[in-house]
């Protein structure tokens, strides 16, 4: 098997993030991709908060997963598509912070199933602070090509 340069890779998932409309809305971004690590960022959103202020464990996670998920498919071969199996979250910290990041690796890549973690952290004047950390099972599926893989679609 001919190995996938970094460039390529780092477009199959630029590409692939930026067909997700749901990190659109959180205002994420991804800041670092490499073969088995990924980094997404977003901003504090007052939108995005729950009854005290602090964002929502459910932006958090989405966060997560989706970083965990990029870390697979960056060791993924040509033709695979990911997706979420199970994960589980530690939240240990309120998400109080000017902007949250995470970053994800993957821990172990199989033919099938790719085991990754990834940890949150919110940022305020600077300063890092760790606040969930995630244990995500990834699994590998064919691109159907001419397919949607599943995707809906509008009417």
């Amino acid at each position: 098997m001919n190995e996938v340069s970094l460039s390529d890779v780092e477009n199959r998932v630029r590409e692939s993030f930026a067909r997700q409309g749901f990190m659109r809305l959180l205002g994420a971004e991804l800041s670092l991709i490499e073969r088995g690590r990924t980094e997404i960022k977003f901003p504090f959103s007052a939108t995005l908060t729950q009854q005290h202020g602090f964002v929502h464990a459910a932006a958090i996670t989405a966060v997560l997963d989706s970083a965990c998920g990029y870390a697979a498919l960056s060791v993924a071969p040509e033709g695979v598509d990911v997706l979420s199996t199970e994960f589980k979250v530690n939240l240990m910290s309120p998400a109080a912070g000017e902007k949250f990041i995470a970053r994800a690796h993957v821990k172990r890549a199989g033919r099938t199933l790719s085991v990754c973690s990834a940890d949150a952290f919110a940022v305020s004047g600077g300063v890092e602070k760790l606040i969930a950390t995630m244990l995500a099972t990834i699994i590998r599926l064919p691109i159907v090509e001419g397919g949607d893989n599943g995707r809906a679609t509008e009417n």
